[in-house]
């Protein structure tokens, strides 16, 4: 039996973490050993946007030990993530160009929306206690040094997620320059994140009612893990619970905080931020349990790892909350949700047919779903610019366990499927899309043209679409009773673009006579 070590690295806000694990089919994800190393690479980018040659000096030198653990343990492989600290510093590319010539560790940049997810796969992680919390209504509160994010479950379903840029770091530091006194921070924490709170409350909770709250941090988590803070030490809570918590931790200062729990003052700081945090979200949305899984981002690292290498088959469908999010996104701009499963289905049913020529697999199918959906959300911001105005809600807009990259490929794609069609020379202008990207970009755009070519009456006449291809020829066929006379008038012009990037001509079909 195939057994693969494997070393997790979150190059993190204020934190450097290792995580190494035994991974096998039989077996699962095993956690072997787990190395931390406090550096506040987010103290310098919050503060000054730039991470400094000190910080920078020992991250490489804790980079270069953990590279001995690695090789102590024989590890197979590895994955190295940064995040916001770094994500956000100006120098991001002098940054990671140091970190690979001196360590010979290459870190790659998750963007927010990626971190949350790898963050959200770490829960699922931890099996069925996630599938069973979930069903009720939940939030995920996944905290960062930079921002927190914000998840709402229903139902087994992803119905919104939300950013805000108050993780604990950049929240300490914010308050310090008020020289605010430590008693008075409970209310300033108050006062900084609750509107926030409201505002997410009123767009997305609504009438729902939230019965669990799953945190996701390095602080809180921990303690509602250790059997000398809370006797059964399962990481559950109710409500009551946690706020006898809250009025335990108002009666200290860092000092004793650090000196009780065990921590650097640093760390008691963050701790302390933290916990008045979460305290300002549960009584803002009055849930009534909650639950730390002790999660971390190095078990999302894993997790994601062992199912690329089909190690381990995940219960929950995450593809599903990637659309989810689309979805929720097209409920928002008010989008017709019959034109857009109609665009959705016939932009599948080509993408299928023609796989042996496009060359595309299942991540790429999963962009063209997304930006089928949200095809019209520029027609709730005019009616005319409804290509740019499309681009500029989805660049604005983080779609959970999408990539900045993706997220600007889905962008483009639903762009140039009203606008002329920017070539690479003119296109790698203005972003950083690559030749590959680029290609992507050609290929769905073409797709999706005809697609909402056929549904130009927005009668859904094409929604049972089949599709045949022979030859250098796609012929799509519909068994509609109705009239395909606008459709078959203007195909020419949606299919031209289809030709030159496929080399193949698309026709129309009905099946009967009516």
């Amino acid at each position: 039996m195939a057994v693969k070590t494997f070393a997790a690295i979150d190059v993190g806000s204020y934190e450097l973490a290792m995580k190494i694990f035994e991974i096998s089919k039989r077996n699962g994800i095993k956690e072997i050993d787990c190395i931390r190393h406090s550096i506040e690479l987010g103290t310098d980018t919050y503060n000054t946007g730039k991470i400094s040659y000190e910080r920078v000096d020992e991250l490489c030198t804790v980079l270069n030990e953990f590279l001995k653990i690695m090789e102590s343990y024989g590890v197979d492989d590895y994955k190295a993530y940064g995040t916001s600290a770094i994500r956000e510093t100006e120098n991001t590319l002098i940054i990671l160009d140091q970190i690979k010539a001196r360590t010979g560790i290459k870190v790659d940049v998750l963007s927010n929306s990626e971190q949350r997810f790898l963050d959200y796969k770490s829960i699922a992680s931890k099996g069925e206690g996630f599938l069973q919390i979930i069903e009720k209504g939940t939030i995920i509160i996944d905290i960062g040094g930079g921002s927190i994010q914000l998840s709402l479950f229903d139902k087994d379903t992803l119905i919104a997620t939300q950013n805000i840029r108050l993780g604990v770091l950049r929240m300490r530091e914010r308050l310090q320059k008020l020289a605010a006194k430590t008693n008075h921070y409970e209310d300033l924490i108050d006062e900084m994140v609750f509107s926030h709170l409201q505002m997410f409350k009123k767009m997305y909770i609504k009438d729902r009612e939230i019965k669990n709250i799953i945190i996701v941090d390095d602080y809180v988590s921990n303690i509602m893990q250790r059997k000398d803070i809370f006797m059964e030490a399962s990481g559950y809570l109710t409500t009551a619970e946690y706020m006898k918590f809250v009025e335990r931790m108002k009666k200290k200062g860092t000092n004793d905080i650090a000196q009780f729990f065990g921590l650097t003052e640093e760390n008691a700081s963050l701790l302390f931020h933290s916990t008045f945090l979460i305290k300002c979200i549960v009584e803002v949305l009055d849930a009534e349990l909650l639950w730390a899984p002790g999660a971390s981002l190095c078990d999302g690292i894993a997790y994601e790892y062992a199912e690329n290498n089909k190690l381990i088959t995940s219960e929950h469908d995450f593809e599903k909350d990637i659309l989810a999010c689309a979805l929720n996104l097209s409920k928002r701009y008010m989008i017709s949700k019959k034109r857009s499963e109609t665009i959705e289905c016939i932009s599948l049913t080509i993408f299928d047919a023609i796989k042996k020529i496009h060359g595309l697999g299942k991540r790429e199918r999963l962009l063209l779903q997304i930006a089928a959906q949200l095809n019209d959300c520029g027609k709730y911001i005019s009616l005319m610019n409804v290509g740019e105005c499309s681009y500029s809600i989805i660049m604005a807009t983080e779609i959970m366990g999408l990539s900045h990259i993706e997220r600007e490929m889905v962008a483009n794609i639903v762009k140039f499927n009203r606008m002329d069609f920017s070539y690479f020379e003119d296109l790698s202008k203005e972003s950083s899309l690559d030749k590959q990207n680029y290609l992507i970009i050609a290929k769905l755009t073409a797709i999706l043209r005809v697609a909402t070519g056929l549904d130009r009456s927005h009668k859904q006449k094409f929604k049972d679409v089949k599709a045949r291809f022979r030859g250098n020829e796609l012929v799509l066929t519909t068994d509609t009773p109705e009239d395909i006379t606008l459709e078959r008038g203007l195909l020419s012009a949606k299919t031209k673009f289809f030709e030159e990037v496929f080399s193949i001509k698309v026709s129309i079909k009905q099946s009967r006579k009516f």
